[in-house]
């Protein structure tokens, strides 16, 4: 591809931001503007200039955006090496080589919310403080806000009369004490972390920025002040860092994003390029003549001139509901509609909302017209109580000074080990001050642990050093063997529970999931850059954009798009939220969210609200959102009380111009066992197998060795191998399943 080609198509400001090269760049991206789009040509355009795929760094905010980029960057310069990412992947990879600045080993652990929360309990417990009328969370979130604003445990101060800024002074240390026992992070500290390593080590920070000589970070309006001061250290003898972003889109205050790390970009840099992308080509006209309007009453934010060449399309409607469930029946219905006469398919409808606790009247309708729907939230399937225990057995395999992997797997499936005795364990390696496992392989030793409970341990022991040696191999094979180690399967399926079934359904989907991270992944040594990937997944990674209806969050629904979008529930105290009626520029945020959601629409709109609503386990009557009456008359078609609002807001002040698809389901290996060759004989299936005929823990029949179990299986296609138990002086070997002459061996049911 020629310069002309990959500039052909280009606007003249698409054209602008594309061939600047040298010096800091500055894009204002409107929604549906072609952001991704510049964004890859001008890393192709840089490329075709002769600087170095490995100078070059994109920073992200989602892992789908991620993939995106680096798909449309390789159809552009195939075999690119361009590295792009999300801030936390970055940061995650660099702790890996650098984090003995800050006390890390290689092999630290990232914990999800639900586990730091474990270790923020120890804490508060161990500071002895009152948490008065507030709860761990709030706690947990007052740390978070300290950390994304650059602020360590050792420096934090509570603003006078804080009583909660008090408690997180107490407790804010023990938690990275817990944190750094365990070698842990939590989410925040991989970004906090790695902004003290670059401050602290001023040649490693000069050494990266030569090596990272262009630097593009999307979504730089939702940036916080940790990622702020990595990117920036990473652009001071380089300062080709280029931003995209928009201020009208910044819907992250609340877990620190700071809106005036774009606002004030000229200001870093006064020698600034300011590109403004301000063309459309996802919305009609009329709906996006309704988000700019509504978006105009803001005061914190750079003047963007909207518009696009497409169609007028539909008038945007707005409805009032007498209740929640007639606007769940009404949104089902038009859907219901428009899919019988053929004109529209489910993946073409998208409903949103603020909160996600708002998404099951909207199911139970879908669910009632049968129409398929998903809801995103990427981290459901791994909170999974069944998936979190078998990372669980992964992370501790990984860092053995995990404490909370430990307390989860030591006795999971149950091993006869009691609370007292770990307990005991967890005390003395406390003032011994080892971690936890060194105490549990001495546990003989430990005084008022019982003889029976220790040999348990030194039982676990043995199972998780034989599991370690296996930790450097396929992900899918590392898993199997951890299943047939452990015995986790037989927890469920013994059972007929269909709850039970459920779960071992969703482990042998994450047996699936092991085997594509490794034909992704081929290089040895993948332990860690897998649990990597499962901490740092997104809640929109699981968008899929299959056939079926989108229920989500309006935060969720960033980066987004939807022919017809619902948005509903607009409602004074739900959007916006009731936390925000009292701040001015909690309010902006919120009218930034909603302008999000509207901008997703790209041919139908329908924003809604009930008169009376049944929320939080209160039924009441509801105030519609102030936002309802910023929206311009024109172009908005009113049914119902509705028509009251449209419309009666001032005229908005003068702007500054700062210039889960559902679980593909194994077969779950039930029914009757079959234990001995003569049972077997005759039930090889006929005909050669093909090697992903194959599954984990199915009975195979070899020629030599008999009849064995599959105990695990890694690799694909001809390559595909199985590690089969046959018992006794045989044990365990492993084969090329294309080569091996093993016969499935059907089961009874």
């Amino acid at each position: 591809m020629n310069d002309a080609d990959l500039l052909s198509g280009l606007t003249p400001a698409q054209r602008e931001a594309v061939t600047h090269i040298d010096g800091p760049l500055l894009i204002l991206a409107g929604p549906g503007s072609g952001k991704t789009r510049v964004v890859t040509h001008r890393i192709a355009y840089l490329l075709r200039r002769g600087v170095p795929g490995e100078q070059i760094l994109g920073l992200t905010f989602t892992n789908k955006a991620a993939a995106e980029m680096a798909s449309r960057v390789e159809q552009l310069v195939p075999g690119a090496r361009v590295r792009l990412g999300t801030f936390h992947r970055f940061a995650a990879q660099f702790l890996r080589r650098h984090g003995r600045h800050v006390g890390l080993q290689a092999n630290f652990t990232i914990y999800d919310k639900e586990d730091s929360l474990k270790g923020l309990r120890r804490a508060i417990a161990e500071a002895g403080v009152d948490l008065m009328n507030y709860t761990p969370d709030a706690v947990a979130a007052a740390i978070s806000w300290a950390k994304n604003a650059f602020i360590q445990s050792h420096e934090y101060s509570p603003r006078d009369g804080s009583p909660i800024g008090s408690i997180v002074q107490k407790v804010y240390p023990l938690y990275q004490r817990w944190l750094s026992r365990s070698n842990a992070v939590d989410f925040d500290d991989l970004l906090l972390n790695t902004a003290v390593v670059l401050q602290r080590d001023p040649e490693l920070r000069r050494d990266l920025d030569a090596r990272h000589r262009y630097i593009m970070v999307d979504e730089y309006q939702d940036t916080n002040l940790v990622q702020y001061a990595i990117a920036r250290a990473l652009s001071i003898d380089y300062p080709n860092l280029a931003v995209t972003g928009d201020p009208d889109q910044s819907i992250y205050g609340w877990r620190g994003a700071d809106l005036n790390n774009i606002l004030e970009f000229e200001r870093d840099f006064p020698d600034v390029r300011v590109v403004r992308l301000e063309q459309n080509y996802r919305s009609t006209k009329k709906i996006l003549q309704a988000a700019a309007g509504l978006i105009a009453h803001n005061v914190k934010r750079k003047r963007k001139d909207l518009f696009t060449l497409n169609d007028d399309g539909a008038d945007v409607r707005l409805v009032a509901y007498r209740d929640q469930t007639e606007e769940a029946e009404d949104v089902a219905s038009q859907i219901q509609s428009a899919l019988r006469e053929g004109r529209r398919r489910a993946r073409d409808f998208a409903v949103f909302y603020r909160v996600n606790a708002l998404s099951r009247e909207f199911e139970l309708a879908l669910r009632r017209r049968n129409i398929p729907y998903q809801i995103v939230n990427g981290v459901e399937f791994f909170q999974r109580r069944e998936i979190k225990d078998l990372v669980a057995y992964l992370k501790f395999i990984q860092n053995p000074r995990d404490e909370v992997a430990f307390l989860r797997i030591v006795n999971t499936p149950p091993r006869g080990i009691g609370n007292t005795t770990l307990a005991r364990v967890a005390e003395f390696a406390r003032s011994q001050g080892w971690d936890i496992w060194t105490a549990a392989a001495r546990a003989e030793s430990i005084p008022g642990v019982q003889s029976r409970a220790a040999s348990k341990l030194a039982e676990f022991v043995r199972l998780i050093d034989n599991l370690t040696a296996a930790a450097s191999g396929p992900m899918e094979e590392l898993l199997g063997c951890v299943l047939a180690e452990t015995g986790y399967r037989e927890l469920f399926r013994k059972s007929s529970a269909e709850e039970d079934q459920e779960r071992l359904a969703n482990v042998e989907e994450l047996l699936t999931y092991a085997r594509q991270f490794d034909e992704q992944h081929p290089e040895p040594g993948g332990l860690d850059a897998f649990l990597e990937e499962v901490s740092l997944v997104n809640d929109v990674d699981a968008w899929e954009g299959d056939d079926r209806v989108t229920l989500m969050s309006l935060h969720a629904s960033k980066g987004l798009e939807f022919p017809v979008v619902f948005l509903t529930a607009v409602e004074q105290g739900i959007l916006p939220h009731e936390r925000s009626l009292k701040s001015n520029d909690q309010m902006e945020e919120e009218r930034r969210l909603m302008f999000v959601g509207m901008t997703r629409a790209m041919e139908e709109l329908q924003i809604s609200y009930a008169s009376m609503r049944d929320f939080r386990g209160r039924r009441g009557l509801t105030i519609p959102s102030p936002f309802l009456m910023e929206l311009p008359k024109n172009g908005l078609q009113t049914h119902g009380r509705a028509a009251e609002l449209a419309g009666t807001a001032a005229r908005p002040p003068q702007t500054s111009d700062r210039r889960e698809p559902p679980l593909r389901r194994a077969g779950n290996g039930q029914g009757p066992r079959l234990t001995t060759a003569a049972a077997l004989a005759g039930s090889a299936a006929s005909g050669p197998a093909r090697t992903d005929d194959y599954a984990q823990d199915m009975l195979v029949a070899h020629p030599r060795h008999g009849v064995g179990r599959i105990v695990a299986l890694s690799g694909s296609g001809e390559n595909r191998k199985a590690v089969v138990d046959f018992g006794g002086r045989i044990g365990r070997v492993k084969f090329i399943l294309s080569k091996a002459g093993l016969k499935p061996l059907k089961r009874s049911r």
